[in-house]
């Protein structure tokens, strides 16, 4: 199966991804239960579960099929009940697959020096939201589109962006929000709502806009722990 059917490919990309991460996770982690985008969204054993996996299986399923593009990611993060973390996600991570990237809560990158130039602010390439044309101007920032969540969340990171602007969202905001809070404590989300997971079913936010440091003064040293590259992504998890 090739690009020639952009659509077959995208329908098995997203359900091979959901069938090898639901298997591998019932073999390692059989207590757990397992909340997927592609998967029974209202089985009840989740609801008092003490652990479950959220699961996008496959974000940016249109860049997916798009031949050439590598901003499409797979999202994984781990809800633990009774957890001192206010939104109970207690670990997470992404993963580019066409870049061989993978992050997680598990390891802080070192800051990147901001690179000259105007602000660039990453935003969806098919559904930026509506404010985004007006932000931008009054800022003189570059809009940079982009597909997955997962992708704008690693150009914020690794600072190849400035900020990263969206207007709503289900599955990516169990691991944006503790992904982006752990490894830039200096990302400015609006107000102070605590998300909450594990619910009856994913919702949809306000807008969100992640500032990130590099508008302000940057850090000289990583924090302790946050979303970061390499092999040790949701270690021990």
């Amino acid at each position: 199966m090739g690009f020639a059917d952009p659509a077959a490919l995208r329908s098995a990309g997203d359900k091979q991804a959901h069938d090898w991460i639901t298997t591998e996770l019932a073999a390692h982690r059989p207590d757990d239960a397992v909340l997927s985008e592609e998967g029974e969204r209202h089985d009840p054993r989740r609801r008092d579960a003490a652990r479950v996996w959220i699961v996008d299986p496959l974000d940016g399923t249109r860049e997916f099929g798009e031949e050439g593009r590598g901003d499409w990611a797979v999202h994984i993060a781990l809800w633990e009940r009774g957890s001192a973390a206010p939104s109970q996600i207690v670990a997470a991570a992404i993963a580019l697959p066409a870049v061989s990237l993978t992050l997680s809560t598990a390891y802080a990158p070192p800051y990147p020096e901001r690179k000259p130039g105007k602000l660039r602010f990453v935003a969806s390439r098919t559904r930026p939201p509506a404010l985004l044309t007006a932000v931008a101007e009054a800022m003189d920032a570059e809009i940079v589109p982009m597909g997955s969540a997962g992708a704008k969340i690693a150009a914020v990171i690794l600072g190849d962006v400035d900020a990263y602007v969206h207007a709503g969202g289900q599955w990516s905001g169990t691991t944006r929000h503790p992904s982006v809070s752990h490894s830039r404590p200096d990302c400015t989300p609006p107000g102070s709502t605590v998300r909450r997971w594990n619910t009856t079913g994913p919702t949809r936010n306000s807008p969100t806009w992640w500032f990130a440091g590099s508008i302000g003064p940057r850090r000289s040293s990583p924090p302790s722990h946050g979303l970061g590259n390499g092999e040790r992504a949701m270690r021990g998890a």
